[in-house]
């Protein structure tokens, strides 16, 4: 969930409680990364047998700050709640992710199939971050002087779980503006399941990927801003926040498997604009087009940009006819610098 770019600033400072945990966690994530790189070789484990349920299976572990996983089984599907508020919260998120999937585009849990959901919370100590390992999500406490709790954002949990489901769909390669499409996908629907806890339309979300996940002492309100890429923070300590909002200031860089957190900021964009330009609730008709691209087994693991553009005009295309969502769609990509999108109409 924290780009390595962030970590790593963090890592030279002089505060030993700032440096430390930055530095043991980016030796961690970069094991994780590794894995999800592999991922795309590899594939996924074959769906299972049984017909998918409309409820969630639920498990939530407690890893007592050791780094082996699972670890404790401390509340399961249907138990009582916790009085761990790391679990509760933990417990509730994957419900809102697994509620969102359902109810708005019919998907049972990240395969499915009905999928159980396993997290573990109070990973390692004063560890920076969130991941989705390919079997299940993990949660680290945070050190405390600049990250809280990563089961506090919604969004923080949706996104990690969210490459769960790009892991059994699209299995997009986490490299270069594939990788950045990855990682866009997973704050889009991130945002879209805060969006749908909270009730909010597109006027009313604040369109940021883990908001109250940093502490006072940090000059930020969030990781990202898909609204205004490049706004989200502004600090001393972690520096400014680098992701562009246009083609115009892609980053090109070997560092973060491409800059696949940095460049995400395009894409992100390019959806706020077609999901503000439709207005309401942003998980239907915007949502609903990335949805069917992604899980419409078009979209290559290799797709850079515009192949993702093109793909998303097609699918409001098909979906809506020439209504108003392909204009909204077409319009958003030229708005970040992906044009000449039109010709491929009714390609699909």
């Amino acid at each position: 969930m924290v780009p390595p770019h962030v970590l790593d600033k963090l890592s030279h400072a002089e505060d030993p409680s700032l440096a430390t945990p930055a530095r043991r966690t980016l030796e961690h994530d970069a094991l994780q990364r590794t894995r999800r790189r592999i991922t795309t070789v590899r594939g996924v484990p074959a769906a299972r047998a049984a017909a998918p349920s409309d409820k969630p299976e639920r498990t939530i572990y407690d890893a007592e700050r050791k780094t082996s996983l699972p670890g404790k089984k401390v509340r399961g599907e249907g138990g009582q709640a916790s009085g761990d508020d790391s679990v509760n919260r933990a417990y509730d998120g994957l419900g809102a992710t697994f509620e969102l999937f359902l109810k708005a585009y019919g998907r049972r849990s990240i395969d499915d199939s009905g999928l159980p959901l396993n997290a573990s919370v109070h990973y390692s100590e004063d560890y920076n971050n969130a991941f989705w390992d390919g079997e299940q999500m993990v949660f680290g406490d945070g050190d405390g002087e600049v990250f809280l709790d990563f089961t506090i954002p919604v969004d923080v949990m949706a996104h990690e779980l969210t490459h769960g489901v790009t892991q059994y769909t699209a299995n997009l390669e986490y490299f270069g503006q594939s990788g950045a499409l990855n990682e866009s996908l997973s704050d889009v629907f991130g945002s879209l399941v805060k969006q749908h806890v909270l009730g909010h339309t597109t006027e009313q979300a604040d369109w940021l990927i883990g908001a109250g996940l940093l502490t006072d002492r940090v000059t930020g309100v969030a990781l990202r801003s898909m609204k205004a890429p490049g706004t989200a923070y502004d600090d001393d300590v972690l520096g400014k926040d680098p992701q562009p909002g246009t083609m115009d200031d892609y980053v090109r860089t070997s560092r973060d498997n491409g800059g696949v957190h940095i460049n995400s900021g395009i894409p992100n964009h390019a959806f706020y604009l077609a999901a503000t330009a439709l207005g309401g609730n942003a998980w239907e008709r915007a949502g609903q087009i990335w949805f069917d691209v992604l899980t419409g087994g078009d979209l290559a693991s290799d797709a850079e940009f515009a192949d993702f553009a093109h793909l998303t005009v097609a699918a409001a295309h098909a979906r809506y006819g020439e209504g108003e969502e392909q204009t909204a769609v077409q319009e958003a990509w030229a708005g970040v610098g992906i044009t000449d999108l039109r010709a491929r109409v009714g390609a699909r």
